[in-house]
């Protein structure tokens, strides 16, 4: 074999090995945080600049250790935000085997207002009753399937949730019935994709998502190999879907291979601006 082919396939294999190591080993410890300002036209005076954490897909077990999850938690209190969203998918084992390394971080999770979170795919995997007790022990409100309204200084501000769509427990009609007629609404939704159907309400101003984890993987040229069912339209950052604004975080854990390529792990801090103040 000559000799600069047999160079070339070191280097290849030298290439390779390197690039298999910072996606296994560097990129899914390395957080990002990312600030967005959404302008929001129904949004009232009183929250303006109102401070949003949102995070996504924990996967704690195999895609995601409690040291890491802590990490986040004590950078979520530092940014000392108005609410936590999480969009679901807490756990990536059984759930009696990561019930106390879930809760022991989330119930140190501080806010002004609350903390809320929906179901994901993964939960129902795992076992769903078991993150409920979880979040209840946190003191984390899931809002599936259900309303939450904040107020301040009389004005309002309504948090929805819908359940797991890919397990088929979204009830999108029980949402509608409880949100009140009046006063800007933002819905919690795992599945990106829902946005096209909760969109065409004309009810909600703000959907945030995960489940698509960005990809995992994003290559030049080529974007995102595979995306699961139902996170393939909007699998990552920010879209306009009607007169409905979808932001999807990238989430913090990660699912078989546990890899992540361009896709680096996401903390979003999200800052609400009234129309009212031009």
């Amino acid at each position: 074999m000559p000799l600069l082919t047999k160079n070339r396939l070191l280097w290849l294999a030298g290439l390779s090995l390197s690039v298999f190591t910072y996606a296994r080993w560097v990129e899914p410890r390395w957080l990002a945080v990312r600030e967005v300002r959404l302008k929001l036209p129904r949004l009232p005076e009183a929250f303006h600049d109102y401070r949003i954490v949102h995070l996504s897909d924990l996967h704690l077990g195999w895609g995601l250790d409690r040291s890491r999850l802590q990490g986040a938690v004590d950078l979520v209190n530092l940014i000392q935000p108005d609410l936590v969203a999480i969009t679901g998918d807490f756990i990536d084992r059984t759930a009696g085997e990561v019930i106390d390394d879930l809760i022991g971080p989330l119930r140190q999770l501080q806010s002004r207002d609350a903390t809320v979170a929906v179901m994901g795919n993964h939960d129902y995997y795992h076992g769903v009753n078991g993150v409920r007790r979880a979040l209840k022990a946190s003191g984390i409100l899931d809002v599936s399937n259900r309303v939450h309204t904040l107020e301040r200084d009389g004005a309002l501000l309504h948090i929805a949730g819908v359940d797991d769509v890919a397990w088929h427990h979204d009830s999108l009609d029980a949402v509608l019935d409880a949100l009140p007629d009046s006063g800007p609404a933002l819905l919690l939704a795992h599945e990106p994709d829902f946005a096209d159907l909760s969109a065409a309400t004309g009810r909600f101003d703000l959907q945030l998502s995960g489940h698509s984890h960005g990809g995992q993987v994003r290559l030049p040229l080529i974007g995102m190999p595979v995306l699961p069912s139902h996170g393939q339209r909007y699998p990552s950052g920010w879209y306009q879907v009607g007169d409905m604004q979808l932001y999807t975080n990238r989430g913090l854990g990660t699912i078989a291979p546990h890899i992540r390529l361009g896709a680096r792990p996401e903390l979003t801090v999200l800052m609400l601006e009234s129309a009212a103040r031009g």
